[in-house]
């Protein structure tokens, strides 16, 4: 869960390039910018389980021309902040979420996200499409990005098995998470 909002996190810096002058870096203010990733529930037991709500910083990334962007998550600095889950039982989810059953940040420390192809489709949108590197696996990511005040938003639905992730199931799988997770970003770039 929590690579995939580092994925998506990684996607939100190829946007930016429309802004940069030709052959000048900008670095993604971590601090101002954001990713947030959206795990639902799912199984015949559902209204048991929990939706979940989980916060991804951003480590670093930068946009140089010609366009291309680089973005790297630390997982380990993911947090699950559900508002409506007890401090015991938000940390239960936390610990599993960081453990070897999900992004098993011991193994895979960062997500990395580096473009491959920026294309506008008008003044304020552009399809990113670049590689994700997730629990150990690399695979294509693309993202629609629209450009308001001044951040690069956009969201995006990525499936946790693509990347070598197996859903939590509990209870015989009659409660689970379901296997597509939103990730919604929010990114600017730092003051020149």
């Amino acid at each position: 869960m929590s690579k995939i909002v580092s994925i998506i996190g990684l996607s939100c810096l190829a946007w930016l390039w429309p802004s940069l002058g030709s052959g000048e870096e900008r670095l993604i203010d971590t601090q101002r910018s954001s990713v947030t990733v959206h795990v639902f529930k799912a199984g015949v037991f559902r209204a048991l389980g929990d939706n979940h709500l989980i916060r991804a910083p951003l480590l670093e990334g930068s946009i140089d021309t010609p366009p291309h962007i680089q973005l790297i998550v630390d997982a380990r600095g993911m947090q699950v902040v559900d508002p409506g889950l007890s401090p015991r039982d938000r940390q239960h989810v936390q610990s599993r979420m960081l453990g070897p059953e999900v992004l098993d940040v011991d193994r895979f420390e960062q997500i990395r996200f580096h473009s491959l192809q920026i294309q506008p489709l008008d003044s304020f949108r552009w399809r990113v499409d670049g590689e994700l590197e997730l629990h150990g696996q690399i695979r294509p990511v693309t993202v629609g990005v629209i450009l308001e005040h001044g951040h690069y938003k956009g969201s995006t639905s990525l499936m946790q098995s693509t990347f070598g992730i197996t859903p939590i199931s509990l209870v015989g799988g009659t409660v689970k998470v379901k296997d597509a997770v939103q990730v919604d970003f929010d990114v600017v770039t730092a003051e020149r």
